[in-house]
């Protein structure tokens, strides 16, 4: 086989004689959007998985003052009052069972003070639930309008 002259089995181009490529080169930036979409799909359900609860709304109902109603307080200190007497956990308990044996029941309305631990008032409230109460309230200062 002879090859003819000026044609060899390779062929060596110019620069000059293929035009400019003058396209983006898209895949890296592909590349980038892929792992993008990757990290989203993998860090957003973590993100908003939540426990699927049914919220109440909000309902202020202006509390009527009855001569049944039980009045609670808690101090900073948290100190217990029934009504303006201070009264201990024994009491408080003693008490609350006592009146919780009414019918109808009475509401327990309990009004703890702003920088009061929550603990404090959770005790009331544990007492309460213990001696059976059925409905207790917080009572909270109006927002101004």
């Amino acid at each position: 086989m002879s090859l003819e002259a000026g044609k060899a089995g390779i062929s060596l181009v110019e620069e000059d004689e293929n035009p400019l490529n003058a396209t983006i080169n898209t895949t890296p930036l592909v590349d980038i959007m892929l792992v993008m979409l990757i990290i989203f799909l993998i860090t957003v359900p973590v993100a908003v998985s939540l426990v699927e609860v049914q919220l109440p709304t909000e309902n202020n109902i202006a509390v009527q003052t009855r001569k049944e109603n039980i009045n609670l307080s808690v101090d900073t200190d948290g100190n217990v009052y029934w009504n303006t007497v201070r009264v201990n956990e024994a009491e408080l308990a003693s008490r609350l069972a006592t009146r919780a044996r009414e019918v109808p029941q009475p509401e327990v309305h309990i009004r703890g003070d702003l920088v009061t631990e929550y603990f404090n008032v959770g005790k009331v409230v544990e007492a309460a639930q213990k001696a059976g109460i059925m409905k207790i309230g917080f009572i909270t200062k109006a927002q101004p309008r």
